[in-house]
């Protein structure tokens, strides 16, 4: 048996504020919309993980998503241009990888990171 894919799931009664974020401000393609559900994703292969945390490194709390792009620079101007604050950052971090924290409009705080 092998894992195929990882999911997360988070619950929220505004799926505008989502597809804002998701789709308008990181650039995710719309995968499924039923109504009660909507996927957000990317056609690009990705690895499956899932991580486990006491911290979020450099003394930060742990982070509800990391979300890895290919230029951070550009998700980071996104990000302020579609006018949500960021709470971390960027950074160059010790472990190899440039990020900043963002918090979504349902309140989930998102890491999003490049690998140097």
């Amino acid at each position: 048996m092998k894992v195929r894919r990882i999911v997360a799931n988070i619950e929220t009664q505004d799926a505008a504020a989502a597809k804002r974020f998701y789709h308008d401000a990181l650039g995710l393609d719309v995968l499924m919309d039923q109504g009660w559900i909507a996927t957000y994703g990317s056609e690009e292969q990705m690895q499956v993980q899932v991580s486990f945390m006491a911290q979020g490194g450099s003394g930060t709390p742990v982070p509800d998503l990391s979300i890895e792009v290919d230029d951070v620079e550009a998700a980071l101007q996104g990000m302020k241009a579609a006018g949500f604050a960021i709470e971390y950052g960027p950074a160059d971090e010790p472990w190899g990888v440039r990020r900043f924290y963002v918090r979504d409009p349902l309140g989930r705080l998102v890491n999003i990171l490049s690998h140097r």
